[in-house]
């Protein structure tokens, strides 16, 4: 009997994200990990540059980790979190409060995009609560934060939401305050709020990732944060995919004088190994749910809301995260993205390099619009996992957003391997 191999079967049941159907090349079977490689079933290794879909910080299948995973699965798997508690989520509660201190309450959820349906409905019903009318939300655009209903109409219209856009609610959106486009960022800002219905300002702070990794300074966010406040705007950052140092501190807004209402948090959180979103809040969003009135209680939840193994993980990951060794990797890769930002940025096809923390961005020249839809993505996908090495671009920006772990020697591949690239345009 003939043996049909994983690939085959996949592409006859399976549906992959972001990925047309049409024509799909066979997917690549991998069969196991460690630190910032990837195996497939013949033995061939890849490095992870974009610590598989942002959310590997530690390498993959991690001892320490692991370890921490099986002892919390002998103890408790999971249990109903509404009635209930256990020692995991409430460590990791304490844990993110004392690493975000202006922040007084934690709201678990499933992943990222349900972390910001959370703040955005946690925001409407903070006015509900309080008798105002404030219903209108502001966001920057080119901004992605997820694939929820609440996650699209916060993000910008563009191919990931244009079958669904006379689903989504309105949201204005601004510039995003990149170097020249401070000022008209900052009045259209304050020509918004200051009709005194808007409720919310959601941002990606520093670093907008699926939109292309464009990035931009902390002072100008700062001044559209001191808008939002002086208006009674709640704030609301997407650190998503910013957080746990990515941008080089534990959160991209620690670059600000300013601070947010609600910070969304997911990815990098339980070091890659499950699903896990949280909501920060501050002590004043939170107190105006407490109430005798219980229609003013938020009624949201997910039946896996806390899992205690889950939990274990993310635990897991701080503790490494607070050890000098990841903390150097950590640093030791900013300095390299320094690097090489500086190298590519002379590069003839190269329109702009940019670099924040661990997260290097090369917008590369192709004649044609920088887009998701870009044709250069996929010479990408053709090119680098035979040579090693996994990257997945946003159209013609090509990125590096490796796991904590990875080496010098294997950031200079990667670099390398897209120098190479480049020649072949």
């Amino acid at each position: 009997m003939k043996t049909v191999s994983v690939s085959q079967r996949d592409t006859r049941y399976v549906w992959h994200p972001f990925t047309p159907q049409l024509d799909m090349e066979p997917p690549v079977t991998l069969v196991r990990g460690e630190g910032a490689l990837l195996f497939d079933e013949q033995g061939n290794s890849y490095i992870d540059a974009i610590s598989s879909w942002w959310v590997n910080i530690h390498g993959h299948c991690n001892a320490y980790i692991t370890k921490k995973i099986s002892e919390q699965l002998n103890r408790l798997e999971h249990a109903i979190f509404s009635g209930f508690t256990h020692e995991p989520a409430v460590r990791l509660a304490e844990r993110l409060l004392e690493k975000v201190p202006h922040m007084h309450r934690v709201f678990f959820s499933d992943d990222g995009s349900t972390s910001v349906e959370v703040a955005l409905k946690m925001t409407f019903q903070f006015f509900h609560n309080k008798g105002e009318k404030k219903t209108k939300v502001v966001a920057l655009e080119n901004g992605y934060h997820g694939d929820t209903f609440g996650g699209m109409s916060a993000g910008a219209r563009n191919v990931f939401n244009r079958a669904f856009e006379n689903f989504l609610f309105d949201v204005v959106h601004i510039p995003v305050p990149v170097k020249g486009m401070e000022k008209a960022s900052l009045e259209k800002l304050e020509a918004i709020v200051s009709g005194g219905e808007v409720a919310a300002f959601i941002f990606e702070p520093l670093v907008q990732g699926a939109g292309g990794m464009v990035m931009y300074d902390a002072p100008a966010l700062d001044a559209l944060l001191a808008v939002c406040r002086k208006h009674n705007v709640l704030t609301i950052a997407d650190e998503v995919m910013t957080g746990f140092f990515r941008t080089g501190k534990f959160l991209a807004t620690e670059y600000c004088t300013q601070q947010p209402d609600i910070v969304c948090l997911s990815k990098g959180i339980t070091g890659g190994y499950f699903p896990l979103g949280a909501t920060l809040c501050t002590g004043e969003i939170y107190n105006a749910f407490l109430s005798a009135d219980k229609t003013k209680t938020f009624f949201h939840g997910h039946s896996y809301t806390a899992n205690p193994t889950i939990c274990a993980a993310a635990n897991a990951s701080l503790d490494l995260l607070e050890q000098e060794e990841p903390l150097g990797n950590i640093r030791r890769m900013v300095s390299f993205m320094q690097e090489q930002q500086q190298v590519f940025a002379s590069h003839e096809k190269v329109r702009e390099a940019r670099c924040t923390g661990t997260i290097l961005a090369l917008e590369i020249k192709t004649g044609e619009a920088t887009e998701y839809l870009n044709p250069l993505a996929e010479k990408v996908h053709v090119y680098f996992p035979p040579r090693g090495v996994i990257l997945r671009p946003l159209g013609n920006v090509v990125y590096i957003l490796p796991p904590y772990c990875t080496t010098r020697e294997q950031l200079e591949k990667i670099a390398n391997e897209i120098k190479l690239f480049l020649d072949t345009l």
